[in-house]
């Protein structure tokens, strides 16, 4: 066989200089003389959803690529319906749902089960929902199917491992006051709800003690319905074949009481003033600043999007720029007027900090906050702002799988199916002026609950200067006393 003829070096320095000279063409000398093509439409998938007879609905998103198939389910049962005095209840249930055991397998059965097939069942509890996912092979997905619904039908709540999850939490209580960084978004969420919110009350030793799994049975028997359940389901499967599956898994599961959604228009405006944290065991401040945003429903979204990259969005933000680069006055910065889907989210702004530059930081913040509004954004801002957003949100929805969760997140929420689709249209659709509009509206200065957590000495200036300041208290009741 003749060996393959190598290219000759003359035709080797031609080439690259044809290609030196191409690149050399297209170089620019200012980052705003890059020019970039228009975007292609964004191709979808089509997502399509079944309701079963009980109130289940399933989203379908095959993708054949590989031999795997995920599913997500989102129950409407979270930490916010939990009693205030048995304060962590539904993260001790969705911890148990997955290690308790269920159905006809004990604990550690289940746990040999799921290693003996590569398969992953994971649990998690936030506010509002209770979101279980499941990771396998398509060809045992069958069987992980039976699984799951034995979890939330049948569970065990194995009494060894409820103690094993409680410790856990325990041992979590014992650490929170460990990172500064906890402490901040733990008090800042207590400032701006109340302490006494379910959005933002903390498990206690004493709310933990109080848990039995009685309590956790009752939970499960009156929160854990097919009604209000939404599951999507992505990889390689055959939706008939699934949806006969689903039948068969799920459809003898009987209704529960309705169970409406939580639906938050507003919540009561945080008193506004300065609250401290002092850390003296640290060097530096870690300042959080707060109050409430809106949403995703409202019509100001978009704009409020586009305003947030200008103000907040990466290296070439006016926080960023301007705090940290020129003024070098924070490790890091940031800071977006948040959203939710069912609630207000948070307006939140951050800085990091030396100790001798607190105060400087904070107006330095403040001082970009207040400039958005005696100078918004350009028609040159808004136009990289926009293409910023763009071309990341294409990569955030590249796959079926991410594009079904995001479907999965608007049919629990109630909001368009078609939600997704006209995200980019509501984006491009954006002026100079409904972003002026939207920073007046939802960047304010006076209404912010300043938290610093840091030393006390060393300050650069009072914090008085930005307002009344009321000091908090982290320090962590110890257990109750054990009974006789």
């Amino acid at each position: 066989m003749n060996p393959r003829p190598a290219l000759r070096l003359p035709s080797l320095l031609g080439l690259a200089g044809l290609a030196l000279a191409r690149l050399l063409s297209a170089q620019v000398e200012r980052v705003d003389e890059l020019r970039f093509p228009v975007l292609p439409p964004l191709a979808i998938p089509t997502v399509e959803r079944h309701a079963l007879a009980n109130g289940m609905v399933v989203l379908f998103a095959p993708d054949h690529e590989l031999g795997l198939v995920s599913a997500t389910l989102m129950l409407p049962t979270g930490t916010a319906s939990e009693p205030a005095e048995k304060v962590g209840l539904v993260r001790l249930g969705a911890e148990l749902l997955r290690t308790g055991g269920a159905g006809e397998r004990s604990a550690d059965e289940l746990d040999e089960l799921l290693d003996a097939h590569g398969a992953e069942i994971a649990t998690e509890a936030d506010p509002d929902s209770l979101t279980v996912e499941l990771s396998c092979l398509a060809p045992d997905f069958p069987q992980m199917l039976g699984v799951l619904a034995d979890l939330l039908r049948r569970p065990r709540f194995a009494p060894d491992r409820l103690e094993i999850a409680r410790g856990q939490l325990e041992a979590e209580i014992a650490r929170q006051n460990d990172d500064p960084g906890q402490i901040t978004g733990r008090e800042l969420d207590e400032i701006l709800y109340g302490e006494a919110s379910p959005y933002a009350r903390q498990a206690t030793y004493a709310t933990l003690g109080a848990i039995r799994r009685e309590d956790l049975l009752a939970w499960q028997a009156q929160q854990l319905h097919p009604n209000g359940l939404v599951m999507g389901l992505s990889g390689d499967f055959d939706p008939a074949q699934a949806l006969k599956l689903l039948e068969i898994a799920f459809g003898g599961w009987p209704k529960g009481p309705a169970q409406p959604r939580r639906r938050i228009d507003q919540f009561p405006a945080p008193k506004p003033g300065v609250y401290q944290v002092a850390l003296d065991d640290v060097n530096q401040s870690s300042i959080a600043m707060g109050y409430f945003g809106l949403r995703k429903d409202n019509p100001d979204y978009y704009a409020v999007e586009v305003l947030n990259q200008v103000l907040g969005g990466g290296l070439g933000s006016r926080l960023f720029s301007n705090v940290r680069s020129k003024k070098g006055l924070g490790y890091s910065v940031g800071g977006r007027v948040g959203s939710a889907y069912n609630r207000p989210g948070e307006a939140y702004f951050s800085l990091l900090t030396k100790t001798a530059t607190t105060g400087a930081g904070i107006a330095a913040v403040l001082g970009e906050l207040d400039g958005m509004l005696t100078s918004p954004p350009s028609a040159e801002e808004i136009g990289r702002a926009k293409e910023s957003i763009l071309n990341s949100f294409i990569f955030r929805f590249d796959s079926p799988r991410r594009i079904l969760v995001q479907k999965l997140l608007y049919e629990f929420y109630g909001y368009p199916s078609d939600w997704l689709e006209k995200y980019r249209t509501g984006l491009e659709g954006v002026t100079a002026q409904q972003v002026a509009a939207a920073a007046r509206k939802y960047l304010r200065t006076k209404d912010l609950a300043i938290l610093v957590v840091g030393p006390s000495q060393g300050l650069d200036r009072p914090l008085s200067d930005f307002g009344p300041v009321t000091q908090r208290d982290i320090s962590i009741p110890p257990p109750p006393e054990a009974k006789p």
